[in-house]
């Protein structure tokens, strides 16, 4: 089966779906849409596809099989669930959306209309993070004891001027963890391979005067198990230092950073895992620290429809993070610890 493929939203992402999508043999790209005309009228000339400035049109007046969502946050809820409604599958960016409740009716839509939604959380497939979530799996690091998370990135005053919707509550949904952070926090829970239990949180905006959102948050997560989870997070040092996670095993240490792992093991052995220097792909102008891995996980994706199952990173199994990111900011809002199971 030959997928048709739209694509909503034409910005700094875009590169990273279409140029996968295009390489495929099964698939192809349809049509693009993005509110801004000329944005949408040179992605369709570069991929030979139809235009739109409006993805209700887009969907409505296509046939497609799949809609990639690559837009500001507060839309990959409602273009998820026209497109689920439509019988149309859906592969979404990251965060899934910005209110819990808006991703429990996005996963409720694609099952009620049996079609599959993925979400982006493509630094799973990095070697260095397989490398930690391997060594955990099979038992060598035995049980976690702790883990910590550090992000200290840069975001200037102009990176958040220059947007129509970064900064905001309403259109992003929060700052520095929702942002920045929530790949690395995706990762950690992904690692612990627990539900959360709770969180406790404080977030401040302690630098950009242009913002209403975080631009620094830390805290504390419990999971089931008793581990306890902490981070640190900001968005105003000098520049994108390597992000950092740290995880105690019974048997070991297990360190992440940017996408290369050292662990090491209470018997002196190492296992190192970083990225091949052979292994790129072409995407053009953007920004490195999105990594190469995006290709895989899209291709494991329409390798999982073209075989009636489900994909790695389906919106349940993306749901475990999108509610401990909005328990983080509830309880930095609230002040108070948000308990995930009283929800």
């Amino acid at each position: 089966m030959n997928y048709n493929v739209g694509i909503v939203g034409c910005g700094r992402i875009f590169p990273m779906h279409a140029v996968p999508v295009s390489d495929r043999k099964d698939t192809n790209i349809a049509a693009v849409c993005d509110i801004k005309e000329d944005k949408a009228k040179e992605k369709a000339k570069e991929f030979n596809c139809s235009w739109y400035t409006d993805y209700e049109t887009m969907i409505q007046k296509e046939d497609l099989d799949t809609v990639h969502v690559c837009t500001p946050h507060h839309l990959h809820a409602p273009i998820t669930i026209l497109a689920a409604e439509n019988g149309i599958n859906i592969l979404t960016e990251k965060p899934m959306s910005i209110k819990e409740k808006n991703a429990v009716q996005m996963i409720e839509t694609a099952e009620e209309n049996d079609v599959t939604l993925g979400v982006i959380f493509q630094n799973r497939y990095n070697p260095g993070s397989l490398a930690v979530k391997n060594n955990l799996d099979n038992g060598a690091l035995g049980e976690i004891k702790a883990g910590k998370l550090f992000l200290t990135w840069q975001r200037t005053d102009e990176y958040y001027s220059e947007s129509d919707w970064k900064g905001t509550w309403e259109k992003e949904g929060g700052g520095v963890i929702i942002d920045q952070a929530i790949h690395t926090m995706d990762l950690m829970r992904w690692f612990m391979d627990d539900e959360v239990k709770s969180v406790e949180a404080s977030i401040a905006t302690r630098y950009h005067d242009l913002i209403e959102v975080e631009d620094m948050a830390e805290g504390i997560i419990e999971f089931n198990s008793g581990v306890m989870a902490s981070f640190y997070t900001m968005n105003f040092y000098s520049y994108d230092a390597p992000i950092e996670v740290e995880l105690d095993c019974e048997n070991g240490q297990a360190r992440l950073k940017n996408d290369t792992a050292e662990i090491e093991f209470n018997n002196g052995r190492k296992i190192i895992a970083t990225r091949n220097p052979k292994e790129s792909f072409n995407y053009g102008d953007v920004e490195s620290y999105w990594g190469v891995s995006h290709i895989k996980q899209i291709n494991n994706y329409y390798d999982a429809l073209k075989n009636d199952e489900q994909p790695d990173i389906t919106g349940k199994k993306a749901f475990k993070t999108q509610q401990m990111i909005c328990a983080i900011y509830e309880s930095g809002k609230t002040d108070k610890k948000v308990k995930i199971n009283d929800k």
